[in-house]
């Protein structure tokens, strides 16, 4: 009776931002290259094709790997929520 070796399934890396849910590449050197490119690339917004939402698109993905820049985005999370519900309750009472 011959075992044959169990192979280990990784799980998909996915993100979850306002409510959304992205798939990431498995490798973490993939994750940090693509970041970096993106939100290098967004330095360079004011050039045809590339623009400023490369970098937070970029910030989201070196989230993943990095705990300084998972702490921004969930700051960022945080404040957009509030606002968020500061302005529906702005809305329900009209205008002053």
């Amino acid at each position: 009776m011959e075992v044959e070796p169990q192979v280990r399934q990784e799980a998909a890396r996915r993100i979850r931002v306002m409510g959304r849910e992205f798939r990431l590449p498995r490798s973490r050197a993939a994750r940090i290259t693509i970041g970096s490119l993106l939100v290098l690339g967004g330095c360079l917004g004011f050039l045809p094709i590339l623009g400023f939402w490369m970098i937070p698109l970029g910030l989201f993905i070196l989230s993943y790997d990095f705990a300084t820049v998972r702490r921004w985005r969930r700051r960022m999370e945080i404040w957009w929520a509030e606002r968020r519900g500061r302005r529906r309750c702005r809305d329900r009472n009209g205008p002053s």
